[in-house]
């Protein structure tokens, strides 16, 4: 408890006091016989748990948060408050928990989860859910099946799983502001607007195998519908893990690129901005969206393999610097070539300094032979360039970078691109980071050239007013 904030400590504590309050009434409202329903309940929910903490089983079978909070509104929707409120407390104690103190967080979620699943009892129970599904007896009534009104069990239900839901995100922007100092209110509502839909369908699922518990077929009948919902979370959960596993890969190249040229720190990430805005202003959908801001990102990671001294050279480069340093498409295009889920963004890092005129490197395409990826990024390359400030040059303002885009649109760049572009900032604005020496590849006109470090174009663009610096166009 001692790396635990003394606010975090009471607050815990009373939430703890709150869920035992709660929860005993049980203790003489259950006569011996109606104790089979919670138990039978309370072991499901704590067997479903059980495995994220198994070795061999956890990283075969991930759950994340509320994977299995159906089972604790299907018991909200079948028994009383007060054992609805017990059945999350075994499940909640030895389910899987990060962090520490490992002991702490338990009593907190089993106090968290023990309260939400109260409150969502007692608002199902106020508004007739019980007796809509046969008196909540978790044997089905009188009459069997013919005790559960199902259509009439969904307008408590969805006010049981708002409760939960709730409940569940107040208690947790408590947390956060006692033990993370966190505002309470930016909190609560960034994991409200998150967890609102998903519990939503917790609650639907909660319905039906409460439902279905109360049928003749039983509690066996139940499984079937957690079944289904356990795959969807496993898919969930591993459609995070492989985008947490991709992000993990763009953030090691780009790290490796800042820590050999110092030139390209936040540069990178900036592009992949502005290749987003220009992506969303023509209307691709997410998933090219995605694979365009990997491509901003990685356009430069090519320098790699260029030899450090060339990329960290002071003064002008000579002929076969600036040649090794044209080299770096091609680079980058063998580095990430066995990487699958960059797919299009490949052809970017490859052809981001082609021209539309056709006297770019390293191919010399022109016009639409030049891939819309490829043709988005240089776009968002050389804007950034203009309106970062390095080590040798002043950040150029927004409007003076996109003047110059213009002019140079037909030419250099696509004129589409250029055009998303400009209205992409008219709409969102701009925020540049002032960096000392920020430039990815020196891109510094709208050539795509080097202004001292990068690659250096076949025909440099001259800005007004500006000379030649460190051997490259300025």
């Amino acid at each position: 408890m001692r790396s635990v904030p003394a606010t975090a400590r009471a607050y815990i504590l009373c939430g703890a006091l709150c869920a035992v309050a709660c929860a005993l009434p049980a203790l003489w409202q259950q006569t011996p016989a109606g104790w089979g329903v919670p138990a039978l309940l309370a072991a499901l929910y704590a067997g479903c748990e059980l495995p994220s903490r198994c070795r061999h089983l956890g990283p075969a079978m991930p759950v994340n948060a509320g994977s299995f909070f159906p089972v604790l509104l299907a018991a909200a929707f079948l028994l009383p408050p007060a054992a609805a409120a017990l059945v999350a407390v075994p499940g909640a104690l030895l389910g899987q928990v990060t962090g520490s103190p490992v002991a702490v967080r338990r009593i907190w979620r089993a106090a968290q989860l023990a309260l939400a699943t109260w409150s969502a009892a007692a608002t199902d129970a106020l508004l007739g859910g019980e007796a809509a599904l046969g008196g909540g007896s978790g044997t089905g009534g009188a009459d069997g099946a013919g005790g559960s009104e199902f259509p009439y069990a969904l307008l408590p239900a969805a006010a049981a799983a708002v409760t939960f839901c709730l409940v569940l995100t107040i208690l947790e922007a408590g947390i956060l502001a006692t033990a993370e100092r966190q505002p309470a209110r930016t909190a609560w509502r960034g994991l409200l607007l998150r967890s609102l839909v998903p519990h939503l369908v917790h609650g639907l699922a909660g319905l039906m195998m409460a439902v279905l518990w109360t049928s003749p077929y039983g509690p066996v009948s139940a499984l079937f519908v957690l079944l289904p919902m356990y795959i969807s979370c496993w898919l969930f959960a591993q459609y995070h893990r492989e985008r947490f596993a991709h992000q993990a890969t763009i953030r090691a190249l780009v790290q490796a690129v800042d820590l050999k040229d110092r030139y390209t720190r936040g540069h990178s990430e900036r592009v992949g901005r502005a290749s987003v805005l220009i992506a969303r202003e023509l209307d691709w959908d997410e998933r090219r969206t995605e694979v365009i801001r990997f491509a901003g990102i990685l356009h430069d990671v090519g320098k790699l393999g260029v030899p450090t001294r060339v990329l960290r050279k002071d003064g002008p480069l000579t002929p076969d610097e600036r040649r090794v340093i044209q080299l770096h498409p091609e680079y980058g295009h063998e580095i990430v070539r066995g990487i699958g889920f960059l797919d299009e963004a490949r052809a970017a890092i490859l052809h981001h300094h082609e021209r539309m005129d056709g006297t770019g490197y390293p191919c010399g395409l022109a016009g639409p032979r030049i891939p819309a990826f490829a043709r988005v990024v240089a776009v968002a390359d050389a804007f950034d360039a203009m309106t970062s400030t390095r080590s040798y040059s002043r950040a150029r303002p927004v409007s003076v970078a996109l003047d110059e885009l213009r002019r140079c649109a037909g030419t250099q760049f696509d004129p589409e691109m250029v055009a998303a572009l400009v209205r992409a900032l008219e709409r969102h604005g701009w925020e540049t980071e002032v960096t000392a020496g920020d430039d990815a590849d020196g891109t510094d006109a709208p050539a795509g050239g080097t202004g001292a470090r990068g690659a250096i174009p076949s025909q440099p663009v001259r800005l007004a007013g500006r000379t030649p610096t460190r051997g490259g166009t300025a």
